[in-house]
This record gives structure tokens, C-alpha cells and sequence, in this order.
């Protein structure tokens, strides 16, 4: 996924330069803001239902398909609509680009909430074959709309979009066979689950939407007011620094279905894991500092002061990773209110900081916005967590002296185990 990632995005700021990018960008996180908006927090609540009880797959499976087909293209319909009558909120972008990327709505959502049901059940296989697969086909499109066609943006957003109606059609097959091996279970509609399911995805929305405003807004914010040039530099550093946080993003992904199966109310494996976590990202940030240099070479010169927006925003990808996974706890538990309370204190100030500082120095300005955003959630999440179970944060965060032992144990039998 790092890989496709990466290499999509340098194609693309190679054939269409800065402000090419910077339009793709702005589509590609217009849709994702609407996909996190429609979804009402379905996704987590398909996870933790279905982890909780085997017996309701079939029905939160058919209440996943009537609203990701109802929720999507209502949204489809809400980012067309924007396009066509506020074009300046997405920097003018053509509102025929912006409708091709609103058709994949409704089929990413699909998607969305399939992998979420391979997820609750442990069917961790399926989870990362397709969530990888889908990543990989972008770099495919990207290399022959671009590369091989000599085509523009349009016929890029275009076969995204037709990637997106082929995968969600797998996973709807997939989870069709799943559901016939699963005999005695009805695949239909339960409005009782949807209400149970919408009462905790609710909450949980708050927070994730918060979230993806947190990460992504700013660059819309930059695009508005500095240009898709700017937008495009600050794409490339935002994204780096969103692949950064994928390894913590899976780790608390995985953790959730565990520890809501057998729920802990002093947190000890949600700990384990997030020492771990604070560990390896520690290694993964610091090697990011020299890497950082290299995005010119890259990206191409005009994409230097990228370097500098992704150092401004290491300190804060550290401990937002960290947060990903300590949150899984009260995840787990239901989701205290007091989560998405945080997130909404979180997503103000940072709304509060670009809005400020944004039109004056331009992008640096949004990753300073972000990297102090991103601590806060860290102070508040670890504090309560140190409140909710007696825990100290040096218990939470710093590996054990057995455990470092562990690690440097394995480390040296994997390490002869390559040699042979």
C-alpha cells in the first residue's frame, strides 16, 4: 500500500505538475470527507457487533448494504450539487471531475463497511488482500491513464472510479459466499440492530469525522486559500505523513475486534500493544527525518518545501499513532462520550489555527495547525485512559525490561533464520 501510494502520487506530480496533484488531491479528500460523513460510524459498528456476536453477521451485513446504497448516493448527490453552486469551496475545481469522483461514493462505501464485516470476524486474510488490491490499482490507473494513454486527469479519475464499482461488486460477492457458509442465518434487514448499530456508530462517527476533518481539511483550507500549487506541495507532505500513521491505524484496526471480544477493564493488552506501538513508530519517525529531504528528488524541485512540512509534522504523528491505538480501549467498552467530546475540542482549535494562520504562511502554517492538534488528542485520550484505569502513562507508553527482552530475542532469531 506504501508502495502504490507513493508511486501514483509521484507519477501523477511528474505528468501534471504541482497543481495537477494538487486537484487530485482536493477530489480524492472531498470524497473521503463524504464517505467518513455518510458512513454515521457503520463501519466500527459492523466490527464490534459482529466480534461481540457470530450470530448477527447476516443481518448487519444486509443493514450495511441498504445504507451504504441510501447514505451514498445521497452524498454523491450533496458533493455535485456543492460543485456545481459553491465551485469556490474546492478551489474551482471542474464540476465534471467533481462529478465523476462522487459516482465512486456509494461503491467505496460499499466497501467501506464489507471490509469492516471481514474484519469482525477475524478474516484478517480477506481484510488486507483486498484493502491492498485496491491501494495497487490506483498505482495501475495512474501508470495507464497517465504513462501509457498520455491522458490527463479525467481519465484518471475516471478508471478511479470504475476501480472503485469493480471492488465494492468482489466484496458483495465475497460476503454473499461467506453468508452461505454461515447456514441458518437470514440475510435481511433488522431495524432493532440498526438502531443498536446506529447508537454506537453515532458516537464513534463524532470522533472519526472529527478526525479525517483534522487530517484532511487543512489541505482544502490551503487549496482555498493559497491555490492548488501550494495544495499540491502540501499533498505530497500530508500524505507521507498519513502513511506514516498506517502502521499504528492497522495495529489499533486489529486490536479492536480483539478486545472487544473479551473486554478488559484495566486495558492490560490494550497497554501491551500500544508500548509496542510507542516503540516502533519512535524508529519509524526518525528515520523519516532524513527521508524527508529526498521528496524533491523525488517529487521534482518544485515540491521542496514539502520536506519542511512533513518535519513540522513528525512530533505530531508520533503521538497521534500512539493515540490510535490507546482509543481501541474505550472503543472496545462502547465509546465514553467524553472520546468524541475530545475530538470536537480538537477539531476547533485546529479549524480555529488554520483559519488564523493559513492565508498569511500558506501551508507550514497548516502543518504546525496539525502537529498541535494531533498532541492534543495524545494529552487528552492518555489522561483519561490514566484516569479510567488507575494506569500510569509511563506504565502505558514505556516498553517493560521483559519486554524489550522479547523483542531483542526475536529480533536475533529472525535474524538467523534469514541467515541460513
Amino acid at each position: 500500500m506504501l508502495l502504490s501510494g507513493v508511486g501514483a502520487s509521484v507519477i501523477v506530480a511528474h505528468m501534471l505538475g504541482a497543481e495537477g496533484l494538487g486537484a487530485l488531491a482536493v477530489l480524492n479528500v472531498t470524497v473521503a470527507v463524504a464517505l467518513q460523513l455518510g458512513s454515521a460510524g457503520l463501519p466500527s459498528a459492523n466490527t464490534y457487533f459482529i466480534a461481540r456476536d457470530k450470530s448477527s453477521v447476516a443481518r448487519v451485513c444486509a443493514n450495511a448494504l441498504v445504507f451504504a446504497l441510501v447514505a451514498g448516493c445521497a452524498f454523491a448527490l450533496v458533493v455535485v450539487a456543492l460543485a456545481r453552486f459553491y465551485p469556490a469551496l474546492f478551489g474551482h475545481v471542474p464540476v465534471g471531475l467533481m462529478t465523476v469522483a462522487a459516482v465512486s461514493i456509494p461503491f467505496q462505501l460499499i466497501t467501506l463497511l464489507g471490509l469492516n464485516v471481514f474484519l469482525g470476524l477475524n478474516r484478517i486474510g480477506h481484510f488486507n488482500l483486498l484493502d491492498a488490491a485496491a491501494q495497487a490499482l490506483l498505482l495501475v490507473n495512474a501508470l495507464v491513464a497517465l504513462v501509457i494513454l498520455g491522458a490527463g486527469l479525467r481519465a484518471l479519475v475516471s478508471l478511479n472510479t470504475l476501480v472503485s464499482v469493480l471492488m465494492s461488486l468482489l466484496i458483495v460477492w465475497m460476503i454473499a459466499r461467506l453468508l452461505k457458509e454461515l447456514r441458518g442465518q437470514k440475510f435481511r434487514p433488522d431495524a432493532k440492530l440498526f438502531r443498536h448499530m446506529a447508537r454506537y456508530g453515532l458516537k464513534f462517527h463524532v470522533a472519526v469525522v472529527a478526525a479525517l476533518l483534522i487530517f484532511r481539511a487543512d489541505l482544502l483550507i490551503v487549496n482555498h486559500f493559497r491555490g492548488a500549487t501550494e495544495a499540491g506541495v502540501y499533498a505530497v507532505a500530508t500524505q507521507v505523513a498519513t502513511m506514516l500513521m498506517l502502521l499504528p491505524g492497522v495495529i489499533g484496526t486489529l486490536l479492536l475486534p480483539r478486545v472487544a471480544s473479551a473486554p478488559d477493564a484495566r486495558g492490560e493488552m490494550t497497554m501491551r500493544v500500544t508500548r509496542h506501538t510507542a516503540f516502533v513508530m519512535l524508529f519509524v519517525c526518525l528515520a523519516a527525518v532524513p527521508a524527508s529531504f529526498a521528496l524533491p528528488f523525488v517529487y521534482g524541485a518544485q515540491f521542496a518545501d514539502a520536506s519542511w512540512q512533513l518535519l513540522i509534522l513528525l512530533p505530531g504523528i508520533y503521538l497521534v499513532g500512539i493515540e490510535s491505538v490507546l482509543v481501541q480501549h474505550f472503543s472496545s467498552l462502547g465509546l465514553p462520550v467524553a472520546i468524541p467530546l475530545f475530538w470536537l475540542a480538537t477539531l476547533c482549535l485546529n479549524v480555529a489555527l488554520n483559519l488564523a494562520f493559513v492565508p498569511t504562511y500558506g501551508a507550514r502554517a497548516a502543518a504546525v495547525a496539525s502537529s498541535i492538534s494531533y498532541a492534543l488528542i495524545f494529552i487528552l485520550v492518555a489522561t483519561y485512559f490514566r484516569a479510567r484505569t488507575g494506569n500510569s502513562l509511563s506504565t502505558t507508553l514505556f516498553l517493560r525490561a521483559g519486554e524489550m527482552r522479547e523483542l531483542l530475542a526475536t529480533a536475533r532469531a529472525r535474524g538467523r533464520f534469514a541467515s541460513r
